[in-house]
């Protein structure tokens, strides 16, 4: 006759031998990493790795280690992982179109791909820019991966810049629009190279600007500044019809007296500082 001491030694032996296999067991990193390549998905957070496999924090991080070069943290102390496939091994990590929204998303921050980034996938570009260049709410430190270094901007109505999907895209990015992106690149032209290599970017992007598009931009553009570079942009490239919209704004907003001197006006084609 089985004693309750013993019955009840056996079932918790039972219980912890059910238990072990799943908190620990071996490869269970390195097939749901499989798993969510054949979805097509190149990123994963620790939290989520723990949820699909049952690993405890310690085992999931060990078996990350083990899997070396195959995964990559995005940022120190952040739980935030890229998968890298073997195609990848050569750059170090996945093409940042592939993860930026998945990692921004994790962050629950605004972002969009910007400047001379965004024009390199509207074609502005003939060739890929070294950097890729990515404007928020809040300042952050570039993130360096493999060969990919990853730049932020901020910018208070990130929230608000007129956005579009991309045609044919990996996976989900925002990206501003033509005319957000050329009032960008007038905006943030010091950072990126000077005045004179914003307008030679921006330049391309005018024959793909609508009228509404640049509306919905110059409503979301604070800095009086900027839309003066812009008329002056539109005016000495052949575009007087956008520089009219431009000059609707600028004169409907007050001075600022702190960035723009008296005797500037929107319909100087020199007011690029």
């Amino acid at each position: 006759m089985i004693s309750l001491r013993s019955e009840y030694r056996y079932n918790t032996r039972m219980k912890n031998s059910l238990s072990i296999p799943r908190a620990y067991a071996a490869g269970a990193a390195f097939r749901y990493l499989e798993t969510l390549l054949r979805r097509g998905q190149v990123t994963f957070s620790l939290a989520a790795l723990m949820e699909a496999t049952g690993l405890t924090r310690i085992a999931a991080r060990n078996q990350l280690l083990r899997l070396g070069q195959r995964v990559t943290r995005v940022a120190p102390r952040q739980d935030f992982f890229l998968i890298v496939s073997p195609e990848h091994q050569v750059m170090g990590v996945p093409p940042a179109t592939w993860w930026l929204d998945a990692y921004f998303q994790w962050l629950a921050r605004p972002y969009y791909l910007a400047l001379q980034s965004a024009a390199v996938e509207y074609g502005s570009m003939l060739q890929a820019v070294q950097v890729v260049q990515v404007i928020t709410d809040k300042p952050r430190r570039p993130l360096v991966l493999g060969r990919i270094r990853v730049e932020f901007h901020v910018k208070r109505t990130v929230a608000h810049t007129p956005i579009q999907p991309l045609a044919n895209a990996y996976a989900p990015l925002r990206v501003s629009t033509p005319a957000a992106t050329v009032l960008d690149l007038l905006r943030y032209a010091p950072s990126i190279g000077g005045l004179e290599r914003a307008a030679e970017t921006a330049v391309p992007l005018l024959p793909k600007m609508r009228r509404t598009d640049l509306i919905e931009a110059l409503q979301t553009e604070p800095e009086r500044a900027t839309v003066i570079r812009a008329v002056a942009l539109f005016r000495d490239n052949g575009y007087p019809a956008l520089a009219d919209l431009a000059m609707v704004k600028c004169s409907s907003e007050p001075r600022n007296k702190a960035t723009v001197p008296a005797n500037r006006t929107c319909e100087s084609n020199r007011e690029i500082p």
